[in-house]
């Protein structure tokens, strides 16, 4: 499974910026996908990831504020941010991961991380 991933940048607080993932080497259907970011030393972090029933989970401090979504046709998820803040700064990574029924096996594949740069 290879991932590329786009969309970082700066913006400014309150603004809003697209991230995008694109799948290849796998079937798209076969694998959930989602988003995870990493803080100056800190460890990685769950941000939003759909989970093997379709639905998308996120992490507490971005509900309301970012959005996953895919297209199937593009094997693509997408995130949106909203009213960033300067606090959701920091390196943002595409995960995939492989499942079947309800179970997720194998390892995780990551996608090189794009910064996010939110400025105050």
């Amino acid at each position: 499974v290879q991932l590329q991933a786009s969309g970082g940048g700066l913006v400014q607080s309150g603004g809003s910026l697209r991230l995008s993932c694109e799948a290849s080497g796998t079937t798209f259907s076969n694998i959930v996908m989602g988003w995870y970011r990493q803080f100056p030393g800190k460890q990685r972090e769950l941000v939003a990831r759909y989970n093997t029933g379709g639905d998308a989970d996120y992490v507490e401090s971005v509900k309301a504020r970012f959005t996953l979504s895919r297209d199937n046709a593009k094997n693509t998820v997408y995130l949106q941010m909203n009213s960033l803040r300067p606090d959701d700064t920091a390196v943002y990574y595409c995960n995939a991961r492989r499942f079947m029924g309800r179970i997720l096996f194998g390892s995780d594949y990551w996608g090189s991380g794009t910064l996010v740069t939110v400025s105050s």
